[in-house]
């Protein structure tokens, strides 16, 4: 048996089997940090003196009167980035530009502790009350204006919290262009009291100042194996309800490839665009490919006609049963 030390050269399998107490992870880790000296230049800029404290945990996460938060294990090596692709499909954070955008809204959770802004009667009146229960679903507005768009579909109307976060995000990153891009938006009204809330605390001490470090990676002892397991569960919602029908439209009874063969062949691709197109994750869009592929297989389906448009319809078909779903108010929220 290979020691802990050593775990970055074992195989999926047995990289499965560690506990995350015995990974010995650093957040010092060269994406990580230098996603967070770009976050403090940012903060910096906006002559902003508060800093989060960062840690690693299983997931992004901001408790309630923290005033920091926990980045993703799996961002601290690139061995647990490699893993993570292969069980998730996608890695959330996994480039210096996304790790940042993720930061940018961790510290809006982490800014909004450290002064107690959920407590003001104006942020109240523009977000919503922090007392919402959050919910396991939401029905995103696609064409709303009165949120800012800044992490995927429509995070910021997922409770009050996020909506501040991903407010204060848009307001904090020196690219968003945010009076230009949200003018005649009724989001501005809230970018507009970001500005002026911020200006106000700035250069002021927190009111809590407190370095808890809640699910700390070091004091976990589930394994990989247990939080994969958790996580794909947490993904495996089906919005597809009608495979047969959207089967047979796209596929015949007659051809030289077998359906299943050609969803097998072109599974990365569609899965990737769907994803990308509608901003559902990964592993979830899989899932239903995934059971495609076996209809396709039960029911004999071939390839008739012209691939290219073939996979063109294909790519349409479940990019609108994920629209469909979107709307159905059964969308997950990834907190």
């Amino acid at each position: 048996m290979r020691p802990v030390k050593d775990w970055a050269s074992l195989t999926d399998e047995e990289l499965l089997g560690i506990r995350f107490r015995d990974l010995e992870l650093d957040v010092a880790f060269g994406l990580l940090s230098k996603a967070l000296s770009a976050l403090s230049r940012e903060l910096s800029r906006r002559d902003i003196e508060f800093r989060p404290h960062v840690w690693l945990g299983e997931e992004w996460f901001c408790p309630d009167g923290v005033p920091g938060f926990a980045a993703p294990f799996y961002l601290a090596h690139p061995r647990l980035m490699q893993l993570e692709r292969r069980q998730m499909f996608e890695v959330e954070g996994g480039t210096f530009r996304s790790c940042l955008r993720l930061m940018r809204h961790e510290t809006g959770h982490a800014i909004d502790n450290a002064y107690r802004l959920r407590l003001r009667r104006q942020r109240r009146r523009l977000f919503g009350s922090s007392e919402e229960p959050y919910p396991e679903f939401y029905a995103p507005r696609p064409f709303s204006r009165r949120f800012v768009r800044h992490l995927e579909f429509g995070y910021a109307q997922a409770h009050p919290d996020e909506d501040f976060a991903e407010t204060f995000a848009v307001w904090l990153d020196p690219g968003s262009r945010w009076r230009e891009r949200y003018q005649d938006w009724p989001a501005l009204e809230k970018l507009d009291y970001m500005d002026q809330l911020m200006k106000e605390v700035a250069r002021r001490e927190p009111l809590t100042n407190n370095r808890r470090t809640p699910e700390k990676l070091a004091s976990l002892r589930r394994t990989l194996r247990t939080h994969y397991r958790r996580k794909k569960i947490r993904y495996q919602v089906d919005f597809s309800q009608h495979y047969d029908a959207d089967l047979h439209r796209l596929f015949g009874d007659k051809g030289r490839r077998s359906a299943s063969d050609f969803l097998r062949r072109h599974r990365t691709a569609l899965r990737h665009q769907v994803s990308r197109w509608t901003g559902i994750h990964g592993y979830t869009v899989d899932q239903v490919l995934k059971d495609w592929i076996t209809r396709s297989r039960a029911t004999g389906l071939r390839v008739s006609g012209n691939e290219h448009r073939v996979l063109r319809d294909a790519t349409v078909a479940l990019t609108v049963r994920a629209m469909q779903y979107l709307q159905s108010g059964h969308y997950e929220v990834a907190l």
